[in-house]
């Protein structure tokens, strides 16, 4: 019996290709998707739709992570396409292209700054994969003026402004990026006395492993390392996600003296219940990643309808999924992240949410710490959802 076109990408040694030129091989069209994916004549024509309003990026190593014959397979609702992302808003609520609050802390030149000890860089819009749940989904893979024109002006933006104490590269995916700019990138912030660390957010670890078999871009970690510290925020969503090149890359970027750390995202159809967070957290720490954050799904336009886990049943997932887990793998916290700051989500008392402030807008730096106490309906996602009450 002949492999399958899906069957015969689980049979490619990844390690032997080379990052730059397999981009090219993603598949990016409703065309190249049906020689991997069976899709019947209206899927077809509905994801064609969907895809003429939020691009598709998705690299062949992470289509071979699918499962084809689970039709409810956690991979395939992360990468591909679904008629749901038509539903601008739903049963969830009220949507939004910006729920970050990013355009109000825009300076130009791709540069956000929203809380005064830290400063990011939007480095590029593009990305290796085209998450379905992206939280930017109004400018990755679109046209926009949002990401940086001059990295040396962002520098001194930064060096001018001596509260910031640590720098987030971001985008899209900034590791997408050739090395030689990475290593410019970062050769221009390692002399900035006030900035003691820098972030590089990136998905290159889980969606596209291949990137870290270039050991230029590891003697480039290594290199800052020596004079400052570098972390790799990455973004790990479900356990299946965690294979054995997801692994390799991993070590090799610890070899290089950087702390890997993981953000991920509670979302419905791929990690809502107390056993999936339990199996990723575990995984992650077996590998030598950091659990950080959880994040409540985001109320993106294209998103939320189908993503977002109801607070009250999140609340419930977490605590459980925390019962089971060491203290290792326990230490993330559950997490929104609102236009006013970052919010915890400590827990609940019947219905009433718990939540702490841990960052606020510097017009606001009073909210930082404060404990708020919300009422919590079975329906409720966001802050906004939520009033405030008195226990």
């Amino acid at each position: 019996m002949s492999l399958s076109e899906l069957e015969k990408l689980k049979q490619i040694d990844w390690s032997s290709i080379d990052w730059q030129a397999e981009l090219k091989n993603n598949i990016n069209s409703i065309d190249t998707l049906k020689q991997y994916v069976d899709l019947s004549e209206s899927e077809e024509k509905t994801l064609r739709e969907v895809v003429d309003n939020h691009p598709m990026n998705i690299p062949r190593y992470y289509l071979s992570l699918i499962d084809e014959n689970n039709p409810f397979d956690p991979i395939r609702k992360l990468a591909l396409p679904s008629k749901e992302e038509l539903v601008v808003a739903g049963a969830m609520g009220e949507t939004t292209k910006d729920p970050y609050g990013d355009d109000k802390h825009n300076k130009g030149n791709g540069i956000l700054h929203k809380y005064p000890y830290s400063a990011l860089i939007v480095a590029t819009d593009y990305c290796s994969m085209y998450c379905r749940h992206c939280f930017r989904k109004a400018i990755v893979g679109l046209p926009n003026d949002k990401t940086v024109e001059n990295f040396q002006r962002a520098a001194e933006y930064i060096r001018e402004h001596k509260e910031i104490t640590n720098v987030i590269i971001s985008g899209g995916d900034p590791l997408l990026i050739n090395t030689k700019r990475i290593r410019k990138i970062l050769e221009s912030l390692v002399d900035i006395e006030h900035v003691n660390y820098v972030r590089i957010g990136t998905r290159t670890p889980v969606v596209y492993p291949m990137r870290f078999y270039d050991d230029d871009l590891l003697r480039c970690f290594e290199e800052f390392n020596k004079h400052k510290t570098l972390y790799l925020p990455t973004h790990f969503n479900h356990v299946n996600e965690i294979t054995e090149t997801a692994k390799d890359a991993v070590l090799r970027i610890r070899q290089t003296g950087t702390t890997v750390n993981n953000q991920a995202v509670l979302l419905k159809g791929v990690n809502a219940n107390a056993q999936d967070i339990e199996d990723l957290m575990n995984g992650l720490v077996a590998i030598g990643v950091n659990p950080y954050y959880l994040y409540q799904c985001m109320p993106v336009s294209r998103v939320r309808h189908h993503f977002q886990v109801p607070l009250k049943k999140g609340i419930d997932i977490v605590d459980e999924a925390k019962l089971k887990l060491d203290g290792y793998a326990k230490r993330f916290k559950f997490i929104m992240g609102h236009d006013i700051g970052k919010i915890e989500i400590c827990g609940r008392i019947d219905d009433k949410l718990i939540l702490k402030q841990i960052h606020s807008r510097p017009e606001e730096p009073e909210k930082a710490s404060r404990m708020m106490v919300m009422q919590l309906d079975d329906k409720a996602g966001w802050l906004d959802d939520m009033r405030e009450v008195s226990l």
